[in-house]
């Protein structure tokens, strides 16, 4: 593979989900999204590096991968165009309010799911987080995500600046409500006979923040409990023996 055939330079939140599965429908995957991050930690590594830095190898990145959407890939629309001359962009876009609602109802939230002794002793949520801040919450929304017009504001002046950075050829804003006709036309692909899919993880996100909030709390303390339970009961079974040989 020759690398990215197509970069997603829209926000998570987006249909980015859905674009995924799209574009892997079209022939244009395997499609990297914001969960192979969280599949395969080694990429945390790359993702922080480029966050304090500036500087990855794309290549290496996205080896395997047609195509990228969802964060982090669009905090680096830039570089990733910059990179792959030949791939076209997709910039996929949604309502700017309910847009806000979505991320405040999933993504915000899950930056402060994990205890604050997590980071601390397992260093890929570390650069997880550190990651995220750089790029997302403090780069782009300059820790104001919580001011819904500021955030809104910020959302809007990605979709002006990346319109305004590429050319008409290059470029398609997209809604995935649009379906497959826009989406084929800019790729120059045959519309698939099936529907064009559509995936919404958000009830399935927030069951995750929520029991990932009580495992990482309740699951340390249990652990260390039944390890104590099992100390003392390994203790308490051999005192009798001791005693029988003294």
């Amino acid at each position: 593979m020759l690398g990215l055939q197509v970069i997603g330079a829209g926000f998570g939140r987006t249909g980015t989900l859905s674009l995924r599965q799209a574009l892997d429908d079209l022939g244009f995957g395997p499609t990297y999204h914001g969960e192979d991050l969280l599949r395969h930690w080694s990429h945390v590594t790359k993702w922080h590096r480029f966050a304090t830095t500036g500087h990855a190898d794309w290549d290496d990145l996205f080896a395997g991968y047609g195509a990228g959407v969802d964060f982090p890939v669009s905090c680096a629309w830039r570089e990733l165009a910059a990179h792959y001359p030949d791939a076209k962009v997709v910039l996929s876009v949604r309502d700017p309010g309910r847009w806000w609602d979505s991320m405040d109802n999933t993504v915000y939230p899950a930056r402060t799911m994990l205890p604050a002794w997590l980071p601390r002793v397992f260093r890929p949520t570390r650069e997880y987080l550190e990651m995220t801040d750089i790029l997302i919450w403090d780069g782009m929304f300059h820790d104001r995500f919580h001011d819904r017009d500021y955030a809104i504001g910020v959302f809007e002046r990605h979709v002006e600046a990346v319109t305004a950075s590429l050319p008409p050829e290059r470029l398609l804003v997209f809604d995935v409500a649009e379906g497959w006709e826009p989406l084929c036309a800019f790729l120059d692909v045959p519309e698939p006979s099936h529907p064009f899919p559509r995936l919404n993880d958000t009830a399935k996100m927030r069951r995750w923040i929520s029991s990932t909030r009580v495992l990482t709390r309740v699951g340390p303390p249990a652990v260390l409990g039944a390890t104590a339970y099992g100390a003392w009961r390994l203790t308490g079974r051999r005192r009798p023996a001791l005693a029988a040989r003294t």
